[in-house]
């Protein structure tokens, strides 16, 4: 791999992995912030809607960063990235456009309603605009997802006369079979990162003693909507997204797996250490059997290992991959185990004395982030060596113009940027968070 590609990729990947820390937050808060807005429509009660105007601020926020993160990214496609954009603009153009025209600014346009205009609106127009958020905010992650499907799984296109591709049908682009379960395991993680968040903060108050009503409330609220997420994340968005890589990307199955060999009745490896010499995991620990079983539903189905497809083919950085996938697998594995160990708790009405496990809620806030990224990674390192998948090789889709030395020094230059950035959100975000729910009625 040449110095200009690596550097524009590490670019690129730091900037959307830093970007998409925000989006996360905001469509998983999104739905949360529905559901309290529904409770204090029908309870009449205003403990609803003070849990709602304080998770609001932390979206507004959340919101303003990630769109100062995500527009350079978008500007990458023609700097760093000008012949793929040459080759794919006739398609990718319009989802990335649709998500900038409709949903962007229906998600923008009431998130100010909802903020600034709860009196004027009165009880129903202000749970209305909730709505219209809450919708913003998940069809922009659509389109979002239908683009990037698109390059996993490119449909509904036609090769023009100079070599670039044309859309054929939007409804193909926008129904291509491959968004539909990337699209719900995306959307669940982005709830269980925002289930996550509330119940960090709600275990914080509580430890800290202030706020406790709502420093319930939040706890209570994110374990049950954690626990859902995170077996929703499991199955069957992750099972089925699984199944489209077995049957669309089995090179890619492949080494996510570590599975070097094709096998007949394939083991499901839980640790492994993956051997690019000697082609081989070392040290491994498997449950026999279990790959073939979950990906084809027979206990003696055949598996594609890496040796069925050309060395070309193979995604360039195997062990990345491969460790990204399976930290992805393990963090979600413990958000179930801890929001089911939560649940328990408060079906037995033990969880708020409980201090070790909100202990263990505040401080593990970072890491459905943490999975949420390696997600991505698993995804965007799979796809390789292909920038379109069958059509586009990464290696071909850079810019002429921008060498390695213009790529390191804009990097450096983000990296410092972002910094100040996430700093101030830091900053923000405590601060909003230690004052807390505004009433003084429903605070202690």
């Amino acid at each position: 791999m040449d110095d200009a590609l690596l550097i524009h990729r590490i670019h690129f990947g730091f900037t959307a992995a830093y970007h998409y820390i925000f989006p996360q937050i905001t469509m998983g808060l999104a739905l949360l912030i529905v559901i309290f807005k529904a409770l204090a429509l029908r309870t009449k009660n205003e403990f609803y809607d003070l849990s709602a105007r304080f998770w609001a601020k932390i979206f507004a926020i959340s919101f303003a960063v990630g769109v100062v993160t995500g527009i350079p990214m978008e500007f990458q496609f023609g700097t760093n990235w000008a012949r793929f954009s040459t080759f794919a603009g006739g398609v990718i153009g319009q989802t990335l456009a649709m998500e900038g025209m409709f949903a962007f600014f229906l998600e923008s346009t009431f998130l100010g309603l909802f903020i600034f205009g709860e009196k004027k609106l009165g009880p129903i127009g202000h749970f209305v605009s909730a709505i219209m958020v809450f919708l913003g905010s998940w069809i922009s992650g659509y389109f979002i997802v239908a683009t990037n499907a698109w390059m996993q799984h490119p449909v509904a296109y036609a090769i023009a006369s100079d070599g670039s591709v044309e859309l054929t049908s939007y409804w193909g682009l926008l129904l291509n079979p491959w968004t539909i379960w990337q699209y719900t395991h995306t959307m669940t993680g982005s709830v269980v990162t925002a289930s996550f968040l509330m119940a960090s903060v709600g275990a914080y108050y509580l430890l800290a003693r202030h706020h406790v009503q709502h420093g319930r409330f939040f706890l209570r609220s994110g374990i049950v909507a954690g626990l859902i997420s995170s077996i929703l994340m499991a199955f069957p968005t992750g099972d089925l997204q699984g199944k489209n890589l077995a049957e669309n990307q089995p090179v890619t199955l492949a080494a996510m797996e570590g599975l070097f060999r094709t096998q007949e009745g394939a083991p499901l490896v839980i640790v492994g250490q993956p051997d690019m010499e000697k082609l081989q995991l070392d040290n491994p620990i498997h449950i026999p059997s279990m790959l073939s079983f979950l990906t084809y539903q027979r206990w003696e189905a055949e598996v594609r290992g890496l040796d069925a497809f050309p060395r070309e083919d193979w995604p360039d950085n195997i062990p990345l991959l491969y460790y990204s996938y399976h930290i992805m697998v393990g963090l979600g594995t413990m958000f179930i185990a801890l929001t089911g160990l939560g649940a328990l708790l408060l079906w037995r009405r033990h969880l708020f004395e409980a201090r070790p496990v909100l202990w263990a809620f505040m401080l593990a806030m970072p890491f459905p982030i943490i999975a949420n990224t390696f997600g991505w990674m698993t995804a965007e390192l799979g796809r390789q060596p292909w920038l379109v998948y069958g059509l586009l090789r990464t290696v071909d889709g850079t810019s002429h113009t921008v060498s390695a030395g213009n790529g390191l020094f804009t990097l450096l230059g983000f990296s410092g940027l972002y910094f100040v950035v996430g700093v101030l959100y830091l900053f923000l975000l405590a601060k909003a968070i230690n004052h807390g729910p505004a009433s003084s009625g429903h605070s202690a």
